[in-house]
């Protein structure tokens, strides 16, 4: 299989163990933890799996316990907390050789017409995602090639990144610089129309860029790190249906970063300024 996209479908695919208990792969990549948007996508699958599929996801709130290890299949247990008129409720747990490494509760809420809606648009106007560089071809005009590592990892990529504002490669362009990053993002390819598979990718994606807002006052997104970072809880509230091979815009901001810790907050809207996703997450941060 070698679309990116059919391979994070696949990994998104559980295989069914019990009633209540699934297991998921865990690709070896030549990172020190397992990323941790497959994760969390993943067990929001097995969460969905024992629901009855005709409520969607509306909110879901994680924890990182523990680093996952790259290559040794994760079990995700599912104990079916609720299920309400409108409302189920799941709680997952991670594990991997015997050791809880992630934590996650969802809830699905049968849809239903609201007596009244408003939201915010975007924090400012963007340029069409189409009219911006990939990270690759970015990359690629900084440094003239992609080194090896960083062309086997945009071969696996399974989502199109964009970013709104060009990289910032220097300490000197990195000073005086808001917290704030915003990319396009889409699917390389079809992920089929299954809408629990999109949310889960769209889960999977939203963990990728999230934590750039809080390094690019301190550090260059890209280059040698000065900073080891990890996520430690991931939250999500869906408010409206989606497609994850479609374009979203994913503006995102960092009210604080303080004692190690850096919070950091996006909004996912469509092409048409409608906000879908609203996302928070803290990540810590140590000198390498």
């Amino acid at each position: 299989m070698t679309n990116p996209a059919e391979r994070l479908v696949d990994l998104l695919d559980l295989e069914q163990i019990e009633v209540n208990i699934f297991r998921g792969r865990s690709p070896q990549e030549s990172l020190q933890r397992v990323f941790g948007g497959q994760v969390a996508g993943q067990a929001l699958v097995a969460a969905g799996r024992t629901t009855e599929g005709d409520r969607p996801v509306h909110s879901l709130h994680a924890y990182f316990l523990r680093p996952g290890i790259p290559g040794v299949p994760i079990v995700y247990q599912v104990e079916r907390v609720r299920d309400g008129r409108s409302f189920t409720t799941r709680r997952v747990t991670a594990v991997q050789q015997g050791r809880t490494i992630f934590n996650l509760t969802a809830s699905f809420h049968k849809s239903e017409e609201g007596s009244f809606e408003h939201q915010l648009p975007p924090a400012r106007e963007v340029p069409e995602p189409e009219s911006l560089p990939t990270v690759t071809q970015e990359i690629q005009e900084y440094l003239g090639a992609l080194p090896e590592t960083l062309e086997r990892m945009a071969r696996r990529q399974p989502f199109d990144i964009r970013y709104v504002d060009r990289l910032r490669w220097t300490a000197e362009e990195v000073k005086d610089a808001e917290p704030r990053s915003a990319v396009w993002m889409r699917a390389v390819g079809p992920l089929g129309d299954d809408p629990l598979v999109h949310t889960c990718a769209l889960t999977y994606a939203s963990d990728m860029t999230l934590l750039d807002a809080v390094r690019i006052p301190v550090e260059p997104l890209w280059g040698p790190r000065g900073f080891d970072m990890a996520s430690l809880d991931h939250a999500m509230w869906f408010h409206r249906p989606f497609r994850a091979d479609e374009w979203f815009l994913y503006d995102q901001e960092s009210p604080i970063a303080v004692g190690g810790r850096g919070l950091a907050r996006g909004r996912i809207y469509d092409l048409e300024g409608r906000l879908l996703v609203s996302v928070v997450q803290e990540g810590l941060f140590r000198p390498l």
